[in-house]
């Protein structure tokens, strides 16, 4: 045999080897896809055991609606890799099927991982906990480490407790902001900076190095609100002293030195826990409450809640009403153009009111507002379509959340009424304009600008130029209209004297209660109340009509990707080794986006805001 033809067997047999080898593993993934595929479908629907606790464990912040593109979540949910969230709808629509649900005997809260929540949000749930609490049920409460709302909504439950090395520290409310006037000095940055409103403070980190006393003034009424409802809710539930909890923290050294250091110590002689246990004893706790579970020795039967969600909106079904209430979720900073859930897009959200509008289900429209506010060419864009909704017959109400401040005020006014909580946080009517330029910077590197225009206003708002008298005279007249514009359509709205209207503005912030007492909304109460008066106000039967949700959904091909790995990872198959996790780099540069997002996101293609940074811990 030739040197040619046997290098030419050689390939052949190799070829052929290969070949072999590329069926195996065809066969192989074909196997592993109907191994899938016959997983999914035999696999059921979560049973909830008969006679169980309910365990409500919140993860990340109580939020309106969940952050971020809806396929990005959904995968990395699935993935493991989503920042952790809870909606506050599912832990109150948990709370209510379970007050009269035979197969739930208690709830359990273990809220150790509970995040960040609005005041509006912890009277909401707070509410529900009461409500189920009528039903005779024992609720119990645990976590290691208390957060302030965790606690809040802790101490709505029978018995409270908390382990014996753990932390529960009230530490009251506040509101500090890092301030930028040095740093931008010693940068060299001219941060040309125009407002309306003597108390919009939104502008002054960037122009001062401290709070100013208006706003000191302002933020100091509202807290002291904020904090006399906190206070004054966990002195009711717990039976304590009134003015305990100020007591407490004035003589806090002196306190934790008595409890011996400990922290879960000083809780219990404070009347705050009902005992400090560790894991095992509280199982043993809720044993005898309701009773062991059969199949796991020393344990109590038990669902999840969104096991539980999920399993009772699908025994309840889905049944169409002929006419329906439409709802529309507003929740975050207000940006212009299209944006995901978490923001509230000027394109985005004016869609769905469209999506509303064109449908002829929708009798009325509930429009839920959670936020600080934004870009007011946005919020214009979003007022036209509530508008739009009125004029073709639609009746809309808007409810406020935790906050509806700023351009959140601004999107709300045009509803035929509006529901606030005694706690929102709302009004801050003002607007301001921010823009930055660059030269002194550049010069300081040996870059200059120069060149040559048919007119002077062709070197206006260059960010390597600084910026001429007549642009800002420019930019404050357009603030100053825009204020102008936000207070008339607020009189207008409200059927209020413009002067009026002048004088609760100002960028001034009011809690519900006393926007209520401005006539700034209409009645106190929650998203229920509000889509009461919008079935009220389309002369809609109780009882006889449908809720609507209009939101970003997932593209049916997505969510076949979705269903599809989600039922994989069920039987067993691990995608998540495909993905690069994140790294520690990663989630510090998550938390320095988190804090300048206000700064970064700003978007609106004049420049000008109504924004209240008005987020207090």
């Amino acid at each position: 045999m030739s040197a040619s033809s046997a290098f030419l067997s050689f390939l052949k047999t190799l070829w052929s080897g290969i070949d072999g080898l590329r069926k195996v593993l065809h066969l192989l993934i074909l196997l592993l896809v109907f191994a899938i595929l016959i997983g999914i479908m035999s696999s059921s629907a979560p049973i909830v055991p008969d006679q169980a606790a309910l365990i409500i464990r919140p993860q990340g912040a109580i939020v309106e609606e969940l952050a971020g593109d809806p396929f990005d979540r959904a995968l990395g949910e699935v993935l493991g890799e989503a920042d952790p969230q809870t909606l506050a709808q599912d832990i109150v629509d948990a709370l209510d099927y379970a007050q009269e649900d035979e197969r739930i005997n208690a709830v359990v809260l273990e809220l150790g991982g509970m995040g960040g929540i609005g005041f509006s949000q912890l009277e909401r749930i707070a509410a529900a906990i009461d409500s189920f609490a009528e039903s005779d049920k024992p609720i119990i409460a645990n976590a290691d480490f208390y957060g302030q709302g965790a606690y809040f909504l802790a101490s709505r439950a029978d018995e409270v407790y908390m382990h014996p090395d753990g932390v529960l520290l009230l530490r009251g409310f506040g509101a500090y902001q890092t301030y930028f006037r040095d740093a931008i000095d010693k940068l060299r940055v001219d941060w040309n900076v125009f407002r309306v409103g003597t108390h919009k403070s939104a502008v002054e980190p960037y122009t001062r190095n401290s709070m100013s006393d208006e706003d000191k003034e302002s933020l100091s009424s509202l807290l002291t609100q904020l904090w006399g409802f906190y206070q004054g809710g966990i002195v009711a539930s717990r039976e304590l002293a009134a003015g305990a909890l100020d007591a407490m923290l004035a003589d806090l050294v002196d306190n934790i030195h008595s409890a011996g250091g400990s922290f879960g110590e000083l809780a219990l002689q404070q009347g705050l826990v009902d005992g400090l246990l560790t894991d095992n004893l509280l199982r043993e706790r809720i044993v005898e409450l309701v009773g062991e579970d059969p199949d796991d020795e020393g344990n109590y039967r038990s669902t999840e809640l969104d096991v539980y969600v999920a399993d009772m909106r699908l025994k309840k079904g889905f049944r169409s009403y002929e006419e329906n209430i439409g709802l529309v979720i507003a929740s975050g900073e207000i940006l212009n153009g299209s944006q995901s859930p978490g923001t509230v897009g000027g394109e985005t959200t004016s869609q769905l009111l469209r999506d509303a509008s064109k449908d002829d289900s929708v009798k009325a429209v509930v429009l839920r507002v959670d936020s600080p506010g934004g870009s007011i060419f946005a919020s214009r864009q979003i007022q036209y379509e509530v508008e739009e909704l009125r004029k073709r017959g639609k009746p809309v109400v808007a409810s406020m959340s935790s906050s509806a401040a700023s351009g959140g005020y601004w999107i709300s006014m045009a509803a035929d009424r509006i529901f606030a909580r005694d706690t929102t946080i709302t009004g801050s009517i003002g607007v301001f304009g921010m823009y930055p330029t660059f030269q002194r910077s550049m010069e300081s590197l040996g870059l200059r600008n120069d060149g040559i225009g048919t007119s002077d206003w062709a070197a206006m708002l260059r960010p390597d130029r600084e910026m001429s008298a007549d642009a800002k005279a420019l930019f404050q007249a357009q603030v100053e209209y825009d204020y102008d514009d936000f207070i008339t359509r607020v009189s207008q709205h409200r059927e209020m004297a413009k002067q009026d209207v002048d004088d609760i503005a100002q960028g001034r912030v009011w809690t519900g209660s006393e926007a209520l007492k401005h006539g700034l909304v209409d009645e106190i109460g929650g998203l229920d109340d509000a889509i009461a008066a919008a079935a009220e106000l389309a002369d809609l039967e109780p009882d006889d009509f449908g809720i609507v949700h209009f939101r970003q959904e997932l593209s049916p091909s997505e969510q076949l990707i979705i269903d599809f790995l989600a039922r994989s990872r069920d039987i067993g198959v691990d995608f998540g080794g495909l993905f690069a996790r994140r790294a520690p780099v990663d989630k510090l540069a998550g938390i320095v986006e988190s804090a300048l997002s206000p700064l970064l996101r700003f978007n609106d293609p004049r420049g000008i805001y109504s924004h209240c940074f008005c987020v207090f811990r």
